[in-house]
């Protein structure tokens, strides 16, 4: 479904139902179905019952592409509007990744309703120390199928993908906008949300890829846990950054388990 918010229609897939809602959102180069393996294993194992709603962030997938804004601010309030139009009164954000910082902003203004994160692989809050060569190339990894493909092997997942998901990642990243490529290594990966982060309030679970090349455990117990210090990590053996694909279970399972352990409404 089309939701139009923020001058611009955003793709929503929803499936599932329930009054709780999770919300997923997906990486730098990804879609909404980026989540669809880790939404099939989680099937109808929630109690209570929980809707699926997955966004294609602007400049990916089937949303809008504009020109401009991409920056954290504005993605945010892209978010928002799907929250509102959706009328999602209780829900728990997973972000992924990109999507990962950008949960974390989102968090931190202290939205009605949000009951958690679960970030997978997550963008930190502070940002690396990159410099503008960098932070180039980075912008050129998804020029063309061959550079895409080089990324997924030796950079984005420690373990090979079935033949049906590696050509998904690789449609999926050609598809994206040109801004929105470019705006992520020179934008909003570069912004220090740090002090934003200590704000968020909600339980944080953050699950990260034990061979992870993007963002490892290292780097996440400096560069995010000390941000969100109440955050709980846990390491999935022998997988890298691309968690939805190559360990949907694994994410399904704490998705689960941190559903389980949140209040009754």
């Amino acid at each position: 479904m089309k939701i139009h918010t923020n001058g611009i229609d955003l793709n929503v897939d929803v499936s599932g139902s329930g009054e709780a809602a999770l919300l997923y959102l997906h990486y730098w180069g990804g879609s909404a179905r980026t989540w669809r393996p880790v939404i099939d294993t989680l099937g109808d194992t929630l109690s209570g019952g929980w809707r699926h709603v997955a966004v294609d962030l602007r400049g990916w997938g089937d949303s809008a592409r504009p020109d401009a804004g991409y920056g954290l601010a504005d993605m945010a309030r892209d978010v928002a509007g799907v929250i509102d139009a959706l009328a999602l009164a209780r829900y728990v954000i997973v972000g992924h990744s990109m999507g990962g910082k950008l949960a974390q902003y989102v968090a931190a203004q202290q939205p009605a309703g949000l009951l958690g994160l679960v970030l997978v692989a997550p963008s930190p809050p502070l940002p690396l120390p990159l410099d503008d060569a960098q932070r180039n190339a980075l912008t050129h990894a998804y020029d063309d199928a061959d550079s895409i493909g080089a990324a997924l092997d030796h950079v984005l997942s420690a373990s090979p993908l079935p033949a049906a998901l590696r050509h998904q990642v690789i449609d999926d990243s050609l598809r994206g906008a040109a801004a929105a490529k470019r705006a992520w290594p020179f934008g909003a990966m570069a912004e220090d949300i740090g002090a934003r982060a200590r704000d968020i309030g909600v339980p944080v679970t953050v699950v990260s890829g034990e061979l992870d090349r993007v963002d490892p455990p290292e780097l996440l117990l400096t560069h995010l846990l000390p941000c969100i210090p109440h955050a709980v990590l846990e390491t999935v053996p022998g997988r890298g950054h691309l968690l939805p694909l190559e360990a949907p279970g694994a994410v399904a399972q704490a998705i689960r388990r941190f559903a389980s352990d949140l209040p009754p409404a």
